[in-house]
């Protein structure tokens, strides 16, 4: 039979295999690493015993291939171990992730060198090989392996911090681990070193280097996945290819570490890409790389397992007993880390505390797995290292592996349970209770409905519906005996409930394409600082979030400088064509948080609760909508192109819609959808131009805008016009007082103010174009009412005492004022809100 037909049969049966052993872990309640590991390691004995012995048939043939099967080192840190640590990293939670980055930067640096040195210092203790060769065994023994520890987590419904910090180390450790082996494999292999200042410099040089590398390579994906959106299998394709291409780049290319690269640039997508990517396509892009991490994951356990038997032949006592001193070294090192330095953090305030359970289940679960079987294999392929070395560090690596994952990994259930990890705290139970109770109810009446629809006896139905009546009587019991939840308490958790809510409303408007990418962006970070502040100060940091979440940012800011100081206006149509959408964008979202909050939250947490939520909302609501008003009446025109843009937006998404539809329905064929949709295409393009801002004025037309000025000659208004200078008031800033002396009148040449009238119960407001206090021209009588920007205003200032000396020099002039002011004393009290 060909080579390369024995290959393909011994891989086909390989992943044959792997497919029952899922099952097999779900139902002895074993971690699947630890059943792929003891397949392996069976596997790799029987292949022993049996493979070149004379014989045919499939069975035959498939040992064998396997024992021709050469996978050396390079395959596996190549091919799979890319896949694996990418699959592991776009997975993560980029943002818990960062919110605990204290201990686990501690966990996946500081403690993989104080187990490098600790266990290479205690075996040089016991055996005659030279320092560098033992530091390198501890190397390859420090990174951990978060495929069973993840997985018994999963199942037992352990602390989500807890797997957080666990996937975070354990994905942050295999980097700094290999960076670590790939120096004192070279400094063995060269015979020489340049001291401990020379190798820490290479160090940080190889993980600089791969995280620049890393942090490149997924900004360029994410940027070049705009010209295949909406191509899922373009997609996900380029991000496989990116990979490869990160990992080759900083190894090959850039002299860095390859492991660092593909995890900062999984990282960098998991975080970015989720609004570079098409939305239909990111579902499809998590479910295709969970499979290939799978086979990945199992493909490395297996052909390195197959391996021990062979490795594990010459193994006597010695080495079984350095295999304990290398067990014992590890583990105290890792105790010393978790109970001796991440205190300290805790105790600096650079992190939260960490239980001490918690710690106990870090310290067993620190699993070794298919990253040190990989180093392992490479050490003992590579030829300038000594035999001796080889057989050494093959024989320790393997033994150490094997007992995290047949002794840890089959007893961290235990552990887990004993610690009582597994269970609900009382909030998270009374919680639990509540939406029970509340899903019970919702079930009853669409069991009912779907009873009706389907015609079913009565008698089936009542059965049925008995059934969820028990249930839920059994619920209000248990919920009786529970202790209350305090009021502090009900709140903070239904704030954090609005705030991933609010993340998620925002990611459903931008999947259906009405968000734009770049709000998004804006929107989803804003959505984490805001559960941050949630989080830390409850309801206070909520409440303090409010104004800020729509404040002028800086670019908003300095956008506004450039049109006003250089009339460059680009950049400000594009802030505020971002502003508006955002402001729109969440104006919805908190419309749809007050119906879910009055629908779910009030029977989930009570209407106490959900009544000071919606207070909450409502402030945000009001502020929300007093920043768009301001934007309408600053920006009439613009804003009036940017709505129509927006609906324009939501169009196009309703009309594909249709006509996806009415292809699932056969009505039209493929040919005609891919018609309409390149047509669509081309509008969609058409509709994300930005529109021209025009924020220019006329200042003659804003002064015969005033009934004072109505029917004068050109020159005199371009005499007036003359007087006009020009001021910048802030948000927020008070342009009038009441009761004060009028001295001047305004007009508003870009921007938006308020005018609060007493007894008048809301604000009148006046944008572009308007003006106010015209009487103090005439009169110094004092001020009716408080003017207050509602934005940035450019304001148009006419000082009375310019005013009546040009009047006092023209007597036509003086004689049209008069005139004026003596019609308007005698027209009867009107309630307009002119402020004089």
């Amino acid at each position: 039979m060909h080579d390369i037909v024995i290959h393909v049969l011994g891989v086909a049966g390989l992943l044959a295999l792997v497919s029952f052993l899922p099952p097999l872990a779900a139902r002895f309640q074993v971690p699947f690493t630890v059943l792929l590991a003891a397949v392996g390691v069976a596997l790799g004995a029987v292949i022993q015993t049996f493979a070149g012995m004379p014989g045919a048939g499939p069975f035959h043939d498939f040992l064998n291939s396997l024992a021709e099967l050469d996978i050396s080192s390079e395959v596996l840190l190549h091919i799979f171990l890319p896949v694996l640590l990418f699959e592991t990293a776009l997975a993560v939670d980029v943002r818990r992730l960062f919110d605990d980055i204290a201990p686990i930067l501690l966990m996946a640096v500081v403690a993989v060198f104080v187990c490098t040195f600790a266990v290479g210092y205690a075996v040089s203790l016991f055996t005659s090989l030279g320092l560098v060769s033992c530091l390198l065994l501890g190397a390859i023994v420090a990174s951990t392996d978060p495929a069973a520890v993840i997985g018994i987590f999963r199942d037992l419904g352990a602390p989500r911090r807890l797997t957080t910090l666990v996937e975070g180390e354990s994905l942050l450790n295999d980097a700094a681990a290999i960076a670590l082996f790939t120096l004192l494999l070279g400094m063995l292999t060269r015979k020489a070193d340049g001291g401990a200042m020379m190798a820490a410099l290479e160090f940080l040089r190889d993980f600089a280097g791969g995280v620049i590398v890393g942090y490149i390579c997924g900004r360029v994906v994410c940027m070049l996945v705009e010209p295949v959106r909406n191509q899922p299998m373009a997609e996900i394709t380029l991000t496989v290819a990116q990979t490869y291409l990160a990992y080759v780049l900083a190894e090959h290319y850039v002299g860095a570490s390859g492991v660092v690269a593909v995890v900062t640039s999984a990282l960098v997508i998991s975080s970015v890409g989720r609004t570079r990517i098409s939305p239909t396509t990111w579902g499809a892009l998590e479910h295709v790389w969970r499979q290939l991490g799978f086979w990945a994951n199992s493909m490395i356990f297996l052909l390195t397992a197959i391996l021990v038997p062979r490795l594990m032949a010459q193994a006597g006592l010695e080495e079984v007993g350095l295999v304990l001193v290398v067990t014992a070294a590890a583990f105290a090192a890792r105790g010393l880390v978790l109970f001796g330095l991440l205190p300290l953090f805790s105790w600096a305030g650079l992190s939260q505390r960490v239980s001490h359970s918690y710690k106990a289940v870090m310290l067993w679960g620190g699993l070794r797995g298919a990253v040190s079987l990989t180093l392992a294999l490479a050490v003992t392929e590579n030829v300038r290292v000594p035999e001796r070395v080889q057989g050494f560090i093959a024989v320790l690596v393997t033994g150490f592996v094997f007992v995290t994952l047949f002794i840890n990994g089959a007893t961290l259930r235990p552990l887990i349970h004993l610690l009582k990890l597994d269970r609900l705290s009382p909030v998270e139970r009374a919680m639990r209770n509540r939406a029970l109770a509340l899903s019970m109810d919702n079930i009853r009446d669409r069991v009912s409905a779907v009873a009706r629809t389907y015609e079913v006896d009565a008698a089936v139905t009542d059965v049925m519906l008995t059934r969820y009546a028990d249930r839920l009587k059994a619920i209000d019991l248990e919920r009786q005996k529970e202790a209350p939840l305090r009021d502090e308490d009900r709140v903070t958790i239904g704030l954090v409930i609005l705030v991933n809510r609010e993340e998620e409303l925002y990611y459903a408007h931008f999947s259906e394409g009405v968000v734009s990418r770049a709000v998004m962006d804006m929107l989803a970070g804003r959505s984490g600082r805001l559960l941050d502040a949630v989080k830390t100060q409850g309801r206070n940091g909520y409440r303090a979030f409010e104004e800020p979440f729509i404040a002028f940012s800086v670019w908003m800011r300095g956008a506004s400088w450039l049109q006003r100081r250089f009339g460059i206006h680009a950049p400000l149509a594009r802030r505020l064509s971002m502003r508006f959408e955002v402001l729109v964008a969440v104006r919805t979202v908190l419309r749809e948080l007050l119906a879910f909050t009055r629908d779910k939250l009030a029977r989930l947490l009570g209407d106490d609760v959900a009544f000071e939520l919606e207070g909450m909302l409502v402030g945000r609501l009001g502020i929300v909508e007093q920043a768009l008003s301001a934007m309408k009446l600053q920006y009439p025109d613009y804003a009036m192109v940017l709505q129509g843009r927006y609906v324009g937006r939501a169009a196009l998404r309703l009309e594909h819609a249709d006509y996806r539809a009415m292809r699932a329905e056969s009505i039209i064929s493929q040919e005609v959808l891919s018609d309409l949709e390149r047509e669509l295409d081309v509008r969609r393009r058409a509709l994300e131009r930005l529109p021209q801002l025009d924020v220019r004025f006329d200042v003659a037309e804003l002064i015969r805008r005033v009934p004072l000025f109505a029917g004068l000659p050109e020159e005199r208004v371009s005499t007036i016009a003359a007087l006009l200078r020009a001021r910048l008031a802030l948000p927020g800033e008070t342009i009038v007082r009441r009761g004060e002396r009028g001295d001047a009148m305004f007009f508003v040449a870009s921007g938006a103010v308020e005018v609060l009238v007493p007894n008048l119960a809301e604000p009148v407001k006046l944008g572009t174009g308007d003006f106010f206090g015209e009487m103090a021209l005439l009169t110094r009588q004092r001020r009716n009412a408080d003017v207050r920007a509602m934005g940035y205003c450019q304001l148009l200032v006419l000082d009375a005492k310019d005013f009546r000396r040009l009047v006092q020099k023209d007597p036509n002039l003086r004689s049209h004022f008069q005139a004026v002011a003596e019609a308007r004393r005698q027209q009867p009290a009107q309630p307009a809100p002119a402020v004089s």
